[in-house]
């Protein structure tokens, strides 16, 4: 295996099974799976009725492409066109967010006939080189080589950067005039804005509600389109809304939105969701061998009933406010910990030298390693050196599991110092 594949942990852990929000590793050790696989595993490990369906059309047939009719993937696309709220919407399938970005970005330049694009600063993207290049966390872009021309904006992070001790909407005009600066030094039109609402490898940061509501007054004004990646953001996580952009919701839905991880819940599902027009544009043949599988399409119509019938939105809410609430009590009482921020079940921890504002990525690393000898999994990200916990678990957590994990959490905070 290559080099540069990341391993979490001094000695690393083989997981063997799953069940609800738990795992076990090959030693026999349980744990409380606070990140999911990456924000993957959505509702449960080993959830039945996902695995009724991954048998079930297993048995009839694994693989087709979308060379053939497949009735699995055109039910799941008319159901995700509804839920995405862009009218006349299309629906393609990919089998990664990477891959869902790189369509996204493919049909933007395509469109606008531009390959130039705006992307926010400390923000992730996915590993394509397509994507890599509109990605704005130097610790994931190992080149500058880049097939677009990216031009980078303010507003992902509200608590750090020149702008941090604004009020909200001095935030938000401040921003927009940065905007509003950068498009006055291009030549030509840019395609598209590509945007997380929460922005997810960064460290769970994201901009006060509304910054992308004005960011589309000007956008639309020249004509560029706005390009949602909802890989992390989507299905209800954040709690309050079904998708990340609603919290701006004054916008209007996006021209483009990509998804991925939770509606696989494990499965390799990633798709692009766009107006019929844009998703149009493409005059080249193109084909998909593996998205729109009949067995992921199978998956992501069972994960996405359990999901709605069982409200893990509301379930995201409620709990994930509990859990945030209860962190931000503990963070008050660690001298290390800068800021607890998040939505719904989506929080992250940021963690400095203690006494200062500089990032502290030994001490994220250690309080991981604690929180893991304690019997609870967790993520690191942030664009400070991976400094940030990153926290993000099953949207069918209950309340006492988020006190277990709040629990385990103290304790590693504490005993890191």
């Amino acid at each position: 295996m290559p080099d540069w594949l990341a391993l979490y942990y001094r000695h690393p852990i083989e997981l063997s099974h799953g069940e609800g929000r738990h795992v076990w590793d090959t030693e026999g050790n349980r744990y409380l799976d606070f990140f999911g696989g990456i924000l993957t595993t959505m509702t449960a490990h080993a959830l039945p009725e996902v695995t009724k369906a991954v048998a079930e059309q297993a048995g009839r047939i694994i693989h087709s492409s979308t060379l053939y009719l497949n009735r699995p993937m055109v039910e799941l696309a008319e159901r995700i066109a509804t839920l995405s709220g862009i009218p006349e919407a299309r629906v393609f399938f990919t089998t990664s967010g990477t891959e869902a970005n790189d369509t996204a970005l493919l049909l933007a330049t395509t469109y606008r006939r531009s390959n130039q694009i705006l992307a926010m600063r400390n923000s992730y993207h996915g590993r394509s080189f397509s994507t890599v290049s509109v990605t704005g966390n130097r610790t994931w872009s190992p080149t500058s080589l880049s097939p677009l021309q990216t031009l980078y904006v303010h507003g992902g992070v509200r608590s750090r950067g020149p702008f941090a001790s604004m009020s909200d909407e001095r935030f938000i005009e401040a921003c927009t005039a940065d905007l509003e600066d950068v498009l006055g030094q291009t030549r030509g039109g840019v395609a598209a804005l590509i945007a997380e609402p929460i922005q997810g490898v960064g460290g769970f940061t994201s901009p006060p509600d509304g910054l992308y509501a004005s960011f589309r007054k000007v956008l639309d004004r020249h004509d560029i389109l706005w390009i949602s990646d909802e890989v992390q953001t989507g299905w209800g996580r954040t709690g309050e809304h079904f998708w990340g952009w609603q919290a701006h919701g004054q916008s209007g839905p996006p021209d483009i939105l990509t998804f991925a991880k939770g509606i696989g819940n494990g499965m390799s599902i990633g798709g692009v969701v766009a107006r019929a027009e844009v998703m149009n544009c493409i005059d080249g043949n193109s084909i998909s061998t593996f998205g729109g599988s009949p067995v992921t399409m199978a998956v992501g119509q069972a994960n996405l009933n359990y999901l709605l019938e069982h409200d893990l939105q509301g379930n995201a809410r409620r709990v994930g406010g509990l859990l945030l609430e209860r962190l931000r009590a503990i963070g008050a009482t660690v001298d290390s910990v800068r800021e607890v921020r998040g939505r719904g079940l989506m929080a992250g921890i940021e963690l400095v030298k203690p006494g200062t504002d500089r990032a502290d990525p030994d001490r994220a690393a250690a309080v991981s390693e604690a929180a893991r000898e304690g019997g609870l999994l967790i993520g690191k990200g942030g664009g400070h050196n991976t400094s940030v916990l990153r926290i993000a678990p099953p949207l069918s957590l209950t309340v006492s599991e988020a006190e277990d994990g709040a629990h385990i959490l103290e304790e590693a905070l504490h005993s890191v110092g």
